[in-house]
């Protein structure tokens, strides 16, 4: 296996990532978007989540496919950026037809980044017109680090951020991951130590720092936070691959093993962690028992990868609450 061209989840064909932030504020918002709608799942491993329309994800609801991810910083503000990203939707035709009416399906998750040293005394909510703005700036091309949903996020003790990364199996299947990661545990040990997912790195692709064999994970970030429910990493991970609902569902589940070998700890009571799946259905499965386990192996490695690629990639801001791995 080895990274896609861009080393990015729009190494998938078809698929589309928009961007918007408000530096002022600290907050952003991340569109996984496709030229057609595409098969979906989510899997839902953190004790305090903040949602949109996921329980339509489920195998045995009735609507197949989606138009379009939101990853939002904004807590449950951020949950309007999805109505932004709808109307907008709607506006192309695009939509769950229901007779006369059209509705687009736009799934969404949040994070807290509501404590981040930005200004948040808005009065009027922005996250519908970032939802409408990160939609329009879809591209296959997009930066990583302190954009879109990473735009405020934070770590146990660095600045968080957007990732991402990519596979190709060798079987031919790609798949591929995006995430914002604001996660009450550590993703290194501080500035310039090695990624604890640094053994999956590819081409030094968050610094080439090695492995720290020296580093004790029982004594990593594990103070109880004065305050609940600021953090959660949130990620969609992707395949061109033929899946069923059932079949995403499951390839969302197994992708959180990517978030337990990223972040130390991870699926805390106080992350909303949460990944969606997405499949666009282009390549039928040869040996499907063997295709998938390997797709789901992918995806846990693209993981994380995106989750190191975030924070290296993170740039400092003025405010900032914390350092960046760079810095």
């Amino acid at each position: 296996m080895k990274p896609g061209e861009k080393n990015l989840i729009t190494d998938i064909k078809g698929l589309k990532v928009g961007n918007a932030e408000d530096h002022s504020i600290k907050t952003g918002v991340t569109v996984l978007s496709s030229d057609k709608p595409f098969v979906a799942g989510v899997s839902v491993m953190g004790g305090a989540p903040g949602t949109r329309e996921t329980d339509l994800l489920a195998p045995d609801k009735m609507v197949q496919e989606i138009d379009a991810l939101v990853l939002s910083g904004g807590s449950a503000f951020g949950l309007d950026s999805a109505s932004g990203v709808a109307d907008e939707l709607a506006k192309q035709g695009r939509g769950f037809k229901a007779g006369d009416a059209n509705v687009p399906i736009v799934p969404a998750a949040i994070l807290f980044d509501l404590l981040n040293g930005g200004n948040k005394k808005w009065e009027t909510n922005p996250y519908k017109d970032l939802g409408i703005e990160a939609l329009k700036n879809s591209a296959e091309h997009f930066e990583l680090g302190s954009h879109g949903a990473g735009t405020g996020a934070t770590t146990a003790n660095l600045k968080g951020g957007l990732g991402s990364a990519s596979l190709i199996l060798d079987n031919g299947i790609t798949v591929a991951a995006i995430v914002a990661v604001n996660s009450f545990g550590a993703v290194s040990n501080g500035k310039g130590q090695p990624f604890f997912a640094s053994p999956f790195e590819f081409s030094d692709e968050f610094g080439g720092l090695g492995t720290d064999t020296n580093y004790d994970p029982t004594s990593v970030h594990l103070k109880v936070p004065s305050k609940k429910g600021e953090n959660t990493t949130i990620a969609i991970v992707a395949t061109d691959a033929k899946f069923t609902k059932a079949q995403t569902t499951r390839l969302a589940t197994v992708s959180h093993d990517g978030m337990s070998r990223a972040i130390i700890p991870s699926h805390t009571p106080v992350d909303g962690d949460l990944v969606f799946a997405a499949a666009t259905g282009e390549k039928e499965l040869k040996k499907p028992l063997e295709d998938e386990l390997i797709i789901g192996h992918g995806a846990s490695i693209c993981l994380a990868r995106a989750i190191a690629r975030a924070v290296y990639s993170a740039t400092p801001k003025p405010n900032d609450i914390k350092p960046t791995f760079r810095e």
